[in-house]
């Protein structure tokens, strides 16, 4: 097979899954042992031929989950658009890294671009940004960037003998800033969980307690975190009052955007989630979740700090790699925390230019409405109950059952859903009760799709109750 038929084939398999991809049940099940037969792994030890390895990406495909399927509801993303898909094929057969301008000297510049495009529209003046390879690295970036800055002798003397540093952050915050003050050294003891109230959102008086205390401590307050629509509930946590408390106490303030953060594209859903946004210090947002980019699309953005990037990040010599140019911030990979850097520039440039700031907002908007309807829906089953005021984005719901029973049997029927085929759903804890977590992020998807979402699953809730209650008997 030559090298036009293996591409030849190669179309035709991803065009015909493709074409399936919201047909038909969103996973056929197997369990771990009965997959590993059907995929054969261990054929062909020595080397095959271009039909078994395409046998191969069949299966791949065969048995994946379809994650453009209106019934795969489990994650803060979706199937990824056509423009990023098309992305995405010429960034792999490209295949540079944009870590300088000398081999990938296209994406620098789609990549400068888009920052200073998002840059604008966060309002973020004399700014700089990087794409990374996810929030969970871009939150560590952050708080890397507060800990250098505020303390510039970190970086080459480490933090012995420095006064102790407090990162703050709320309860529900998500757990990659956890990691992140273990991999810096601020360790897991320095990072405060701040409490949340009743809608998750981070309590500021708390905080502001909490603050002081650190500060008679003799503990220094470098670092706090918003969550712009948090992990579980999709609470926002205010910025404008954590804004004044900056100002009395001097931390860095940081807005983990991964999943509501694509609200800033929305002129109507800004005032109303990220009031006060364009004063932080840094900022991040994941354009693969709600936007529609394929994996892996992040860019982490801060505000008024040309030169920090490079001034937290570089280290070593790179000589044998970077150049000295007029631009000192043509090349990205002094400013990034790994050498070689993935080409994510072009998927996004192409979803960027295709949709629009509009069309994208529009799209949020709509998911915002949908999960509102969703909402509505819940209350119109009378087998379930919302399990959290819905926030922004999420809808935490269960079915009713008695507490004592209540979350094997949520965890139970999510089991169900998901090995018949019918629906993946999320699933998370609030105050030690397992909710079921919807997410909308598939933009084929409508009000059809929400009302047989549950319709299925309160007759798989219905079916499973009968069978748990004869059982008990």
């Amino acid at each position: 097979m030559n090298e036009r038929e293996v591409f030849q084939r190669l179309l035709l398999i991803v065009e015909e899954y493709y074409a399936g991809r919201q047909s038909g049940k969103f996973l056929d099940y197997f369990d771990p042992d009965e997959l590993r037969q059907l995929l054969q792994l261990d054929h062909h030890p020595e080397g095959c031929d271009w039909d078994r390895l395409f046998d191969w990406t069949e299966k791949y495909l065969r048995y994946a989950v379809k994650t453009n399927h209106p019934s795969f509801v489990n994650r803060m993303w979706s199937g990824a658009s056509l423009p990023a898909v098309v992305g995405e094929i010429i960034t792999a057969i490209s295949n540079t890294s944009a870590c300088t301008f000398e081999t990938a000297p296209v994406s620098t510049l789609l990549e400068k671009y888009m920052i200073d495009q998002m840059l604008e529209i966060v309002g973020f003046e004399d700014g700089q940004g990087q794409m990374t390879t996810g929030s969970s690295n871009a939150n560590m970036i952050a708080m890397m960037c507060a800990r250098n800055l505020h303390d510039p002798a970190a970086k080459d003397a480490g933090l012995f003998g420095c006064r102790r540093l407090l990162a703050f952050v709320s309860a529900d915050a998500h757990y990659s800033m956890d990691r992140a003050a273990n991999i810096l050294g601020i360790g897991l003891e320095q990072l405060i969980k701040v409490p949340v109230n009743d809608r998750g959102q981070m309590d500021v008086t708390v905080l502001e307690k909490k603050l002081v205390d650190c500060c008679e401590s003799g503990s220094h307050p470098f670092f706090v975190a918003a969550t712009a629509g948090t992990t579980v509930r999709g609470a926002f946590d205010p910025v404008e009052p954590l804004l004044v408390l900056r100002a009395r106490f001097g931390f860095w303030l940081h807005v983990d955007g991964a999943w509501g953060g694509a609200t800033v594209l929305s002129e109507r859903l800004r005032p109303q989630f990220l009031p006060g946004l364009e004063k932080a210090d840094s900022f991040t947002m994941d354009f693969h979740k709600m936007l529609g980019s394929s994996l892996i699309c992040n860019v982490l953005l801060l505000n008024n700090r040309r030169d920090a990037l490079a001034r937290t990040l570089s280290a070593g010599d790179g000589s044998y790699l970077f150049r000295e140019t007029e631009d000192e911030l043509l090349d990205f990979g002094p400013a990034s925390l790994q050498c070689g850097r993935r080409v994510d520039s072009l998927k996004w440039f192409l979803d960027w230019k295709f949709h629009g700031r509009k069309g994208l907002a529009a799209r949020v908007e709509s998911f915002l409405d949908l999960c509102g309807y969703a909402e509505e829906c819940v209350g119109r089953h009378p087998e379930l109950e919302m399990m959290a005021p819905r926030a922004s984005f999420n809808v935490c719901f269960r079915y009713v059952r008695d507490e004592a029973s209540a979350n094997d049997f949520n965890l139970a029927l999510r089991t169900r859903l998901y090995q018949r085929g019918i629906s993946m759903v999320g699933c998370a804890y609030i105050e030690e009760r397992l909710v079921l977590r919807l997410l909308i992020t598939n933009v084929s998807m409508g009000r059809e799709d929400i009302d047989r979402y549950f319709a299925e699953l309160v007759a798989a809730g219905r079916e499973m109750d009968s069978e748990w209650r004869a059982g008990a008997k």
